[in-house]
């Protein structure tokens, strides 16, 4: 099996002029922000990043980055399958995590440990296959498993039909008078297949330029 393309400089560069040869809309965007700077977080591990994303998920940026720094703490500087299976409860709760972050990284330590979530074989299998492993783990969602593809595996087909962004960003850059819809989206982005990926960082961007006042041009 040929092994999955990977957003990198050249392929971003790649994206962005077939996306702006293949929708005018979506290559207005492109002209105003420039190159896209959508670069994956390579740094640690597959299940350090998962156990990171559960940590960091519905709290601010700062309480989310204090508590992570915690548990690693608790757990000997890093955030590694064994480790979270060895620590007891009262420790990992004391390090700030709630009842339920507890058990998603238990379960996620867990499907790890004895091989139903294989982590070392990951960068092979197709996106669905992907999805798939991750949202059975307690605490991982579709949006969740999406987000790992696109910003840890820097796969360059995704599109995250339920984040909120991407589709203001679409409802923006294509006049709509309302948010559109999964079905809606999806339609929208068939012209962005291969790249759907790139052209959903470039709906994040159009927020950015309206903040800006730079949007609509």
């Amino acid at each position: 099996m040929p092994r999955p393309v990977r957003l990198t400089k050249t392929t971003l560069a790649q994206a962005t002029a077939a996306l702006s040869a293949r929708d005018v809309r979506l290559a207005r965007v492109i002209e105003a922000v420039g190159p896209c700077t959508m670069i994956a977080r390579r740094e640690g591990t597959h299940f350090a990043h998962l156990a990171r994303a559960i940590v960091y998920q519905q709290l601010s940026g700062k309480a989310a980055g204090t508590i992570h720094g915690r548990v690693c703490d608790a757990l000997g500087g890093s955030l590694v399958a064994n480790a979270v299976a060895q620590a007891d409860d009262v420790t990992l709760r004391s390090a700030g995590l709630s009842q339920g972050k507890l058990r998603a990284l238990r379960d996620l330590s867990e499907r790890v440990l004895d091989g139903r979530l294989d982590l070392e074989a990951i960068e092979s299998e197709p996106d669905h296959t992907i999805i798939e492993g991750l949202v059975q783990v307690r605490g991982i969602g579709p949006w969740t498993a999406q987000m790992f593809l696109m910003f840890r595996l820097a796969r360059p087909d995704v599109l995250p039909v339920l984040d909120l962004g991407v589709r203001k960003g679409a409802q923006r850059m294509h006049r709509l008078r309302s948010l559109p819809d999964e079905a809606r989206l999806e339609k929208l982005a068939r012209p962005w297949q291969p790249w759907r990926s790139v052209a959903s960082w470039y709906c994040w961007r159009v927020l950015d330029l309206e903040a800006e006042g730079k949007w609509p041009p």
